[in-house]
């Protein structure tokens, strides 16, 4: 049996925005990667999970916490929390071989301007 590890809050300035976390069997950073522009009112979040296991898994469950409210607009997951709040739970069904990759760069938000991530997890 795996131990637990307590997940580490790690702030890298080298990415705009950027979160990085350790925990379980995944290894898990997200950024925003488009800020509202002209025309556009919304945030693009890209999350990026390493699978290090000895399992294969068929659903994941993504938790993106932020320092504002948010709205959820959309993404290839399903919702599985509040459409509104500081926190979001979104449910998917990829095929997670023991050591894959996930790229998601389907997350989109709304917000007030300073949006920030301060937290993600991935967790099969």
């Amino acid at each position: 049996m795996k131990n637990y590890t307590k997940p580490i809050v790690t702030v890298n300035d080298n990415i705009s925005e950027g979160v990085y976390m350790a925990s379980g069997c995944y290894t898990t950073t997200a950024y925003i990667h488009q800020t509202p522009e002209a025309g556009r009112g919304d945030y693009r979040i890209q999350v990026n999970g390493k699978h290090s296991a000895d399992h294969t898994k068929e659903a994941q469950t993504l938790t993106l916490s932020f320092n504002q409210n948010v709205t959820y607009s959309s993404s290839n997951g399903t919702l599985a929390s509040a459409e509104t709040g500081t926190t979001l739970v979104i449910n998917y069904t990829y095929h997670q071989n023991p050591t894959d990759n996930i790229g998601l760069g389907d997350v989109v938000v709304t917000s007030e301007p300073g949006l920030a991530i301060t937290g993600v997890s991935i967790t099969d």
